[in-house]
């Protein structure tokens, strides 16, 4: 118990460097009209009352040299070298790329460099292990519709899952959803992949929240069974507009000044129409994502990704044009009747038309071996005669995510100024046999294969009470 008590101990220290305060919001714009003060609070709302206070741990300067780099962009560089110093990536290139005086030399010989894993749909620390119905905060399933409801207030960071995805997946960045039992679900939030005592400490510094959507079979089977509305696909798109057409009269009361009470559904909602607040959206079916891009033109939103998207292949086009991505797994299928035309050849097939492809996992287990599944969708992809090159489908769990996400303005790829999430993998990433080696968020060492001092652990994980130490 000792040994448990100290890494305990350690890892609370760990995680309060990480929860310095952050800087309060923005003053908040002076009401045009003469009103109360609680009037113009409610004028207000759009303002984030629950700043990140994520603070990088500070890292040393190093090149990594002699490696195979894939940037993130679909580039590959052999014997390539990665520059990092101050938290970002400094420069990438050749062998003749100068390594400047003080940069701790890593060699990458036979070895692969990548961004940070990105997994748009994770669950992690709102389903958190053990998976226990005291732990489950996924899904708050009281109505069709909560919006209201933030993922952020769910999550527990000492869910195992995270260190687990760091250490075997090589994951940096995550994006948390509710769960989908509604068919508005709620806000998620994106985390940087690091410990800390709050989630505040987690939180990817700047990053715009998401609505979480679903369609579907999900939504009518679960409230269906209640014996309420919807029950059926109808009755799913009646529920959609009639709340979207609610949003679309308190924004106008809003605009006009109008407000005197504060609605946090209707906030979310208008955050959404007016293009600060992305949408994810759970859709299987075709037919049905079709008609959630109709609905959203309708309303005056943009879908930032379709997820699972099983049968996005058949409209690959329609992605395309709208810029919309496919969040996919690379072979799950037939689990379920809008799951049973799924085809392990969705993301080839998606990424021939021009389409943004996503692997995610949506899963504990799954999101530790991103790479793995993006290879399994190459190769399905390979023996149809579509032929996409490593660089592009590393792209796939790096820089696309970081675009539907949101923050491919500051990760996703090895470009100067981006955040230092850099990965060293012991092999091809795209192999079976290849695992990460270090993982650096913000330039600083989170996870080295090599040394046991670097291997992050929840405290969860230390074993119960009378079990012994865990050495």
């Amino acid at each position: 118990m000792f040994v448990k008590l100290v890494r305990v101990l350690a890892f609370a220290a760990c995680a309060a460097s990480l929860a310095a305060c952050g800087a309060a919001g923005e003053a908040r714009p002076k009401s045009a009209s003469a009103k109360s003060a609680s009037a113009d609070k409610a004028q207000t709302f759009d303002e984030n009352p629950y700043p990140s206070t994520y603070k990088a741990y500070p890292g040393d300067a190093v090149a990594i040299v002699g490696a195979t780099v894939y940037d993130g962009t679909g580039a590959r560089i052999d014997n390539g070298t990665v520059l990092v110093s101050g938290g970002k990536v400094e420069a990438v290139g050749g062998a003749d790329l100068a390594v400047p005086a003080g940069y701790r030399r890593i060699d990458g010989a036979g070895r692969f460099v990548t961004p940070g894993i990105i997994d748009i749909h994770s669950h992690l620390g709102v389903y958190p292990s053990p998976g226990v119905e005291a732990n489950s905060d996924g899904n708050e399933a009281t109505d069709p519709t909560t919006p209201q409801v933030w993922a952020e207030h769910s999550v527990w960071p000492q869910d195992p899952g995270f260190s687990r995805a760091l250490a075997h997946g090589g994951v940096t960045s995550l994006e948390i959803l509710p769960g989908s039992a509604n068919l508005m679900g709620g806000r998620s939030v994106v985390l940087k992949n690091v410990p800390a005592r709050t989630v505040q400490g987690m939180k990817f510094p700047g990053a715009p929240y998401d609505l979480k959507m679903a369609c579907g079979e999900n939504p009518k089977r679960v409230y269906g069974s209640k014996g309420r509305m919807p029950s059926t696909r109808m009755g799913n798109f009646a529920v959609d507009r009639a709340t979207w057409i609610k949003a679309v009269e308190y924004r106008k009361k809003r605009d006009a000044g109008k407000l005197e009470t504060r609605d946090l559904a209707m906030e979310t909602l208008v955050g959404v129409l007016d293009g600060k607040i992305r949408v994810q959206n759970h859709c299987y079916r075709a037919d049905e994502m079709a008609q959630v891009l109709d609905m959203a033109k309708e309303f005056g939103y943009k879908v930032s990704a379709f997820h699972h998207a099983v049968e996005a292949y058949k409209i690959a086009d329609l992605l395309k044009s709208t810029d919309t991505c496919a969040a996919i797994w690379a072979d799950w299928w037939g689990f379920k009747m809008e799951a049973y035309d799924g085809i392990p050849e969705n993301a080839a097939l998606l990424q021939d038309a021009g389409a943004c492809v996503i692997i995610h996992s949506d899963d504990e287990n799954g999101i530790q071996r991103l790479n793995q599944e993006a290879a399994k969708a190459q190769g399905s992809g390979r023996r149809m005669g579509i032929a996409i090159p490593d660089g592009q489908v590393i792209r796939w769990i790096t820089l696309n995510p970081a675009h539907a996400m949101g923050i491919d303005d500051r990760t996703g790829s090895l470009t100067p100024g981006k955040m230092g999430d850099v990965v060293l993998w012991n092999g091809n990433p795209l192999s079976i046999y290849s695992r990460p080696e270090k993982v650096w968020i913000d330039g600083a060492l989170m996870y080295d294969a090599l040394d046991p001092r670097r291997h992050p652990i929840s405290d969860f994980e230390l074993g119960q009470p009378g079990e012994g130490d865990v050495k």
